[in-house]
């Protein structure tokens, strides 16, 4: 279940950063509340699209060999949940509304988690770095 739910979350953020890389302005205008975040920015937009795309390759290698792959789907999930986070700051410090919020809920922060928690080292690897069978 883990390898498919690593597949489909690979695969969604993959479509994400190749949309941003794409058609930026496209993904801009139709993605919910990133036009109320300001002027399209196409440099920021692709920096973004970039760092999606290679919590992606993290994700989808995840799903083929978990044991070698977890560390760099951490690391494409710790983008995510930083990410996340600014929300979350942004929410707090009265930047975003809550209904903005409620919408990052879903296109931000689920996914964050479920990256989180998929990525997760597992116990064998944890094992084997503590030197104990």
């Amino acid at each position: 279940m883990r390898a498919a739910l690593s597949m489909v979350l690979g695969v969604v953020l993959a479509i994400n950063g190749i949309a941003m890389l794409a058609a930026g302005q496209t993904w801009y205008q139709l993605v919910p509340t990133v036009p109320d975040t300001g002027p399209y920015n196409p440099h920021f937009v692709h920096d973004i699209g970039c760092a999606y795309l290679a919590a992606a390759f993290g994700m989808l290698w995840l799903a083929r060999d978990r044991l070698v792959a977890w560390p760099a789907a951490l690391a494409g999930a710790v983008f995510q949940a930083l990410h996340a986070l600014t929300h979350v700051w942004d929410l707090a410090a009265g930047r975003e509304t809550p209904l903005h919020f409620a919408i990052d809920i879903v296109l931000v922060v689920a996914p964050a988690a479920l990256a989180l928690w998929l990525a997760w080292p597992p116990l064998a690897a944890a094992r084997a770095r503590a030197g104990s069978p």
